[in-house]
């Protein structure tokens, strides 16, 4: 099987210091976990961005913050900036984190219930939001809570807003969507278009075995604190914690990890594009 890529989503918008004390937050905390984690094995990283009172915000000099602490700490790594609405519904200022031009950004198909919300992406909305990878040449990792979001993305792709080999990930387990089995694993990865690559998303408890099965089915694999607090055992887990173990599994069954270039590779990202957002800065 080829190299394992291993993508921590550190911070999310839901959880809470008080949920997890292990939670990062500001640009430093975020910053220092994400060289944890690359020390550890990880090589992409989903970023989100908080407030001074800690709450999700798509504020560009967030992000700013957070990419310029993150590069200092650990320049390699490959940095996939959110889209999502959970910070704000403004369909411009959605699209700012992938006007920063990050490598990646995450892009949902599609709308469905999450708790509390609907997570909305209006067809119209998500034709904007692809117009704008396809000028920046940002390339999209597409976000699939359930099977019609894999559609939509080929429909995208026929009408050349994005392009091929698509980068897919499979958030199983929360609440109002597709449930977190393995069984649904199967099916999605067997869905997608050939020559795509896919990592899993496993919310809460189905993070650990869905990334499991994942390694050994030769897919990537996502963890971190945004999909899930704790470990096995039911203490707090922790974003270098959860990547220690997934390096584990993939020793055991004899797959390596890959490095950030090996990710590149892997992905089909663009090498030019490595370091442009250092220039988005200022």
């Amino acid at each position: 099987m080829e190299k394992l890529v291993i993508t921590v989503a550190l911070t999310g918008n839901v959880p809470t210091q008080q949920m997890n004390p292990n939670l990062p937050v500001t640009a430093a905390q975020i910053a220092a976990d994400v060289k944890r984690c690359r020390d550890a094995g990880a090589c992409l990283f989903h970023v989100h961005a908080r407030d001074a009172d800690q709450k999700p915000t798509l504020d560009i000099e967030v992000y700013k913050a957070n990419v310029r602490a993150i590069k200092e700490s650990a320049p390699d790594v490959i940095i996939q900036l959110s889209t999502g609405a959970r910070a704000g519904k403004d369909w411009e200022t959605r699209t700012k984190p992938v006007r920063l031009l990050p490598e990646m950004g995450s892009f949902t198909t599609g709308s469905n219930n999450l708790p509390g919300i609907v997570y909305e992406n209006s067809p119209p909305f998500i034709e904007y939001l692809a117009k704008t990878y396809q000028e920046t040449g940002v390339k999209p990792e597409i976000e699939v809570f359930e099977t019609g979001m894999i559609a939509n993305a080929l429909f995208l792709q026929k009408k050349g807003y994005i392009q091929p080999p698509l980068h897919f990930d499979f958030v199983l387990g929360a609440p109002g969507s597709m449930p977190g089995t393995v069984k649904n694993l199967q099916f999605l990865s067997e869905s997608i278009s050939a020559g795509s690559t896919w990592c899993v998303a496993g919310i809460g408890k189905a993070e650990i075995p869905l990334s499991a099965a994942a390694i050994a089915m030769g897919g990537h694999v996502r963890v971190g604190l945004e999909d899930n607090l704790f470990l096995p055992d039911g203490s707090h887990a922790s974003n270098p914690l959860l990547v220690e173990k997934i390096v584990r599994i993939a020793r055991e069954i004899g797959r390596e990890i890959a490095t950030p270039d090996e990710a590149r590779f892997l992905l089909s990202l663009e090498p030019n594009h490595k370091n442009r957002i250092l220039n988005m800065l200022g």
